[in-house]
């Protein structure tokens, strides 16, 4: 077969396909479902844990088992998202209410990861086997799975906003969703308030719902602006820290201050950053009052002790902490979901509208299934009892059958032509007969012992419970306030078997403040030795050791201690750096790696000049490359907040050879590596913006490259080739010319 090409222009296929993926990411991945509240991979793991049988009073099955059916039945994207999936719908102190039942280690609050997938075994909970898998036949749609073979449910039937309930994080192309866990009972009240009054405001539904309530507990700090996230599905939540003061018992103990919640945001690897931050505001006096910390979490709970000096400020040290850790911090919120197959940015009022439409939905397919098997066994009973009223032509009918076949068109349609009746006198009554096909064949499976006298009443009976059970199921259907009442009672019984108490503190709480003794300003001198170990000395010690320092520092450099260090390298990098953050040392202290402070990468850069900011204040700063690219640049430029920036502009190839202030200079010398020297007036060198390459200082031969620059005024006489070169008696030239040779 000939091969077919299309023809297609590339960047229309490239955003076609781009815009494909991205809608997959959307909302086959990231984004949460405004439904159920579960993205793809959740909603697959739960589906194929309920059909493993896998119910909270079953054993626990292996996570792998789990990971592998989900895999090959439902999500073909590789194991490591549906087993971390597992563990997150586990992990308590993630969700508002954990799904799974996981045996074994699952990772914990500060950060282990959990076992590998061989080791782990999971159950669903029963939360999640009775409010997110419950008549899954009777209300969701079912469809294909990525190869046909299985079907799944598009959406689970969950019976709560789960959207609420356990929030949700997620990042997809170009938009991000972050929604906060909330309180189930909380949510249970308010979704039952809102059925009976739609036209609530935010306000009065903030009476049944006051705000978010994560797992970790801690302190809410801005309640007053709550109102607004959920008026409009974004904002900023405060979070703090819970603290409390656990005094001395003997006067021989010291008070501890405990820390027994965290911010949610402290979740993993925040927890030790805090316990280093402290350390950090120890070691730097800031909080002089603690003496020491230790982390005494388990499973129990956080417990974090700050041990304290006698009479220390308690209310210092909490501000303190607020304001220099993490133990306040900020979780922002955007309550995207994919609603009707688009992302949308949901209002707490636009959250409950999709979950009712939902549930009446689901509602209105559970009791329709309902009604209709109902129907069914009505019709059943009917024929069941007409039968016994007369049984004894049924008997007569079926002792003069043939077959099958000719008793049941006899009961249907009233044929005796194939019927030998044994007794005459029931040829006509038999003629009347009109059972339908499913009556029919409810008498003729019939089995005897049902004409017992007790068997006809229960079957008067049940016919009797069938007929209120479709009037019950009727009225649901065609009356809406019936529907409200039966999820109304359906919530207030999830709520008494399911709810806990709420966990988070809600208040306004006050801004921390903490006012830093400002800093004693003085001069000190930057130290740097050849093996890029620097520190800071103190102006005396430099003074009294100045011959020494000289002698085995590579660089020194005074300045204050406010100031900062500015460091260019040959790739065009300018790397700055606090003083304060530079580590004081003694004399003989080895010191630090430059490194370790700064952006600076030893190991692929190489220092061309250093000097403190206030030092190159007011300066014109000349540049010049390798490839004899010169310029001038005012100082100014290179004031900026940023740890690093690229102080020039440089070609491939081409390296940074000097920055020096050019002062009061009038003149410049080149020097290349073939011993050429062109001597130039400065005023040839333009003035020009940091991001610029510069121009051409001088003509340069095949493989030579500009060496050094030097100034005749501040070093008249420079060695070349271990011979003197009097700069001052060099020919002048002109800016970009060849030069002339200076033999060794």
């Amino acid at each position: 077969m000939a091969e077919k090409i299309l023809t297609t222009e590339f960047s229309e296929e490239m955003q076609r396909s781009y815009l494909n993926y991205s809608m997959s990411v959307i909302t086959a991945r990231a984004i949460p479902d405004a439904r159920d509240g579960l993205k793809p991979v959740q909603r697959r793991v739960l589906y194929d844990m309920s059909e493993l049988r896998l119910g909270h009073d079953k054993p626990h099955r292996k996570s792998a088992r789990i990971v592998g059916d989900t895999m090959g039945k439902y999500h073909p994207h590789g194991d490591s998202s549906i087993y971390e999936t597992l563990v997150v719908l586990s992990q308590d102190f993630k969700k508002g209410m954990a799904l799974v039942d996981g045996h074994g280690n699952f990772g914990s609050i500060e950060g282990d990861g959990a076992a590998a997938m061989r080791y782990t075994e999971a159950r669903l909970k029963k939360f999640a086997e009775e409010v997110y898998l419950k008549d899954l036949d009777k209300t969701v749609n079912f469809v294909s799975n990525y190869d046909e073979s299985e079907k799944e449910p598009e959406v689970l039937p969950v019976r709560v906003p789960n959207l609420l309930i356990n929030g949700s994080e997620g990042i997809a192309v170009g938009m991000s969703t972050s929604i906060p866990p909330h309180n189930l009972g909380e949510v249970v009240d308010l979704v039952r308030a809102y059925i009976d009054n739609p036209q609530m405001t935010t306000q009065e539904m903030m009476e049944y719902l006051p705000g978010p309530d994560f797992p970790t507990g801690g302190i809410i700090a801005n309640k007053s602006g709550l109102a607004e996230i959920y008026e409009t599905g974004v904002g900023k939540i405060k979070l703090r820290g819970k603290l409390e003061v656990e005094l001395g018992r003997r006067r021989s103990d010291k008070d501890k201050l405990i820390i027994s919640e965290i911010p949610y945001t402290m979740i993993g690897a925040g927890i030790n950053k805090f316990l280093v931050d402290v350390a950090e505001l120890v070691e730097s006096r800031k909080l002089t009052d603690v003496v020491d910390i230790s982390n005494q979490s388990s499973k129990e709970g956080i417990r974090i002790v700050l041990e304290l000096r006698r009479d220390a400020d308690v209310e210092k040290i909490k501000n303190i902490l607020y304001k220099k850790t993490k133990l306040e911090d900020t979780f922002g919120v955007n309550m995207l979901a994919i609603v009707r197959g688009r992302p949308e940015t949901l209002s707490l009022r636009g959250i409950l509208k999709n979950y009712l439409e939902f549930q009446y939905e689901n509602t209105t397919k559970k009791y329709q299934t309902l009604l209709d098997k109902e129907l069914e066994k009505k019709e059943i009973r009917e024929g069941l009892i007409k039968a016994c009223d007369v049984i004894d032509l049924i008997i007569a009918i079926l002792r003069g059958a043939q077959n099958l076949k000719d008793a049941k068109a006899c009961l249907m349609n009233g044929d005796v032509s194939r019927i030998r009746f044994r007794n005459p006198g029931f040829e006509e009554e038999a003629r009347q007969l009109r059972f339908t096909e499913k009556q029919a064949a409810a008498i003729l499976e019939m089995r005897l012992y049902k004409l017992i006298g007790l068997e006809i009443l229960a079957l008067q009976k049940e016919y009797k419970e069938c007929l209120k059970r479709i009037d019950e199921y009727q009225k649901i259907l065609k009356n809406r306030e019936s529907m409200n009442r039966v999820i109304q009672e359906d919530l207030e019984n999830i709520k008494k078997e399911f709810a806990l108490p709420r966990r988070t503190q809600l208040e306004d709480g006050k801004e921390a403040v903490y006012e830093e003794a400002p800093m004693e300003v003085q001069e000190v001198v930057f130290v740097m030795d050849k093996f890029g170990y620097c520190k800071v000395l103190d102006k005396n010690v430099y003074e009294r050791n100045k011959e020494t320092v000289d002698g085995e520092f590579k660089h020194v450099i005074s300045c204050m201690n406010t100031d900062k260090l500015c460091v260019f390298t040959d790739k065009g990098n300018l790397h700055q750096v606090k003083l304060m953050d530079i580590p004081s040392g003694k004399l003989r202290d080895k010191g630090t790696p430059l490194d370790n402070v700064s952006k600076f990468d030893g190991g692929k850069e190489n220092i061309v000049w250093m000097s403190s900011q206030e030092a190159m204040a007011g300066q014109r700063l000349l540049f010049a490359t390798k490839l004899a690219l010169v310029k001038l640049v005012p100082a100014e430029e290179f004031v900026t907040n940023n740890r690093t920036v690229a102080s020039t502009k440089l070609q491939e190839g081409d390296e940074l050879v000097m920055v020096r202030p050019a002062g009061d200079e009038t003149e410049v010398v080149l020097q290349t590596s073939d011993g050429i020297f062109l001597r130039f007036a400065m005023e040839e060198i333009p003035e020009m913006k940091k991001n610029s390459r510069g121009v051409r200082g001088m003509k340069l031969a095949e493989n030579e490259y500009l060496e050094q620059v030097c100034f005749p005024g501040e070093q008249p006489v420079i060695l070349y080739k271990k011979k003197e070169v009097h700069l001052n008696r060099l020919k002048m030239g002109r800016r970009d010319g060849k030069g002339s040779k200076v033999r060794a």
